[in-house]
């Protein structure tokens, strides 16, 4: 319980789409502090006893569910929501899947695959990948997210202009996020917490954790915001830094197969040196590793670069 809190939304408040006719389950002024209890991406389909099997019969009408939506008193189409994160109370459990039919890979990997994670939920040490591994975390919503003034029911699963399945590591603790508002009362949600994720989450999936997110909601009026922007309160890479990057790139005319093809050659990497198997390299390279566009302008071919942390397997 968040005792600096003005309100506690509790996870039985969730949703699993935007869709402006959900009635909120608070309206609070602007300003306020609040404690939301976030689901998993499966809906806690998937536990600490789980197996592979499990994933093979996900139910994906229940998946990203968000806890809320939030009425903010004041907030008309044209301002922007001013979302501060305050802090993460993690779980101690996490999970990760190739889900066939998702990810960057999907051709290369057709058969699911699963790892569960423990991790400390205090000290957020890093967390073990079989021997010799160990994954630096990083807590942060990856689906946050406004109303959008479409009418209807909208999939929770791609990210708009209004946020949602942003899937951004760096909307961490200590960041600050600003959402264009589009109905009245913007109508905020938040779920899909992760406790780390390379930047692309190229298998489709993090380290997938419930846990509860403290935020600050506040109201830029006026803000003429058409996209979602952020601030962080520092450095976004130090908890991976210290000892460098193993980097494979793609470089062709197709940004897509140039990702596809650094993300390839770095899975090949990982499992030739470190005797791991195919899927384990590629979900681990989802939940640490880094795909960056490195060079966009040098027509007709670009640079895609993969960068894996060499602190998690040294």
């Amino acid at each position: 319980m968040c005792k600096a809190c003005d309100y506690t939304i509790h996870a039985a408040h969730h949703h699993y789409g935007w869709d402006h006719s959900i009635p909120p389950v608070q309206t609070v002024a602007p300003g306020a502090t609040i404690s939301f209890e976030c689901r998993d991406s499966s809906d806690g389909q998937l536990t600490a006893a789980s197996t592979v099997e499990d994933v093979a019969t996900l139910d994906f009408s229940k998946v990203n569910p968000v806890t809320g939506p939030i009425h903010v008193d004041g907030a008309e189409p044209g301002d922007a929501l001013r979302i501060t994160i305050e802090e993460f109370a993690p779980s101690g459990f996490g999970w990760t899947a190739n889900i066939p039919g998702f990810g960057l890979l999907a051709d290369q990997f057709p058969d699911p695959a699963l790892h569960l994670w423990k991790y400390d939920p205090d000290r957020l040490t890093p967390a073990l990948f079989g021997p010799g591994g160990k994954v630096p975390l990083k807590p942060f919503a990856g689906t946050i997210g406004l109303a959008p003034a479409e009418p209807g029911m909208h999939s929770v699963v791609p990210p708009r202009r209004v946020g949602g399945n942003l899937d951004i590591r760096d909307l961490a603790a200590g960041s600050v996020l600003y959402l264009p508002v589009e109905v009245a009362g913007a109508l905020f949600s938040i779920g899909d917490t992760h406790a780390a994720q390379g930047d692309g989450e190229v298998c489709g999936t993090a380290i997938e954790s419930p846990m509860n997110v403290t935020v600050t909601l506040d109201l830029v009026k006026d803000a003429g915001l058409s996209m979602p922007r952020f601030t962080t309160p520092g450095p976004v890479t130090r908890h991976l830094d210290a000892r460098g990057y193993e980097v494979t790139t793609g470089i062709g005319e197709d940004l897509f197969e140039g990702a596809r093809a650094a993300l390839s050659q770095m899975v090949d990497l990982l499992a030739a040196r470190y005797g791991m198997n195919p899927v384990e390299a590629y979900m681990l390279c989802s939940a640490c590793g880094d795909l960056r566009v490195s060079e966009i302008v040098d027509q007709p071919n670009w640079v895609m670069s993969f960068y894996f942390p060499r602190i998690v397997l040294e």
